[in-house]
C-alpha cells in the first residue's frame, strides 16, 4: 500500500483528529487537544481554525452542525482512516528502533 502524500501528520494534526473522534467544537477540541498531549501541545484559537479549515479541505473531518454560534466537527472516514495509517508507521519506527536500542 502506497502512503498517503499528506503523511506524517504534524502532531497537532494527530491530536486535532484523535479530538474529534466524537463531535466537537473548537473550544472543546483545544481542550481535548491539551489532555490528550498530556499538556504538550497547546493550541491558539487562530492556529485551531486555521488547521480546522486544511481538514476540512482534506475531507479527514466534516462540519455536522451548528450550536449557536458553535461549529460542531467530526473526523470523518476518510480522516480516521489516515488516523489509523500514521498510527501504524509511528508503530512500526517504534518497533524498528526497540530492535536496535540494548
Amino acid at each position: 500500500m502506497n502512503r498517503d502524500k499528506n503523511l506524517p501528520l504534524t502532531e497537532t494534526v494527530y491530536y486535532i483528529l484523535l479530538a474529534v473522534m466524537e463531535p466537537a467544537h473548537g473550544y472543546l477540541i483545544l481542550q481535548k487537544v491539551e489532555v490528550l498531549s498530556g499538556g504538550q501541545v497547546r493550541m491558539a484559537a487562530g492556529t485551531l481554525y486555521g488547521a480546522i479549515e486544511n481538514l476540512l479541505k482534506l475531507n479527514y473531518i466534516q462540519q455536522i452542525s451548528n450550536e449557536g454560534r458553535r461549529k460542531i466537527y467530526v473526523i470523518t472516514a476518510y480522516g480516521r482512516d489516515i488516523l489509523l495509517q500514521d498510527m501504524a508507521r509511528m508503530k512500526h519506527m517504534i518497533e524498528v528502533t526497540q530492535t536496535l536500542l540494548p
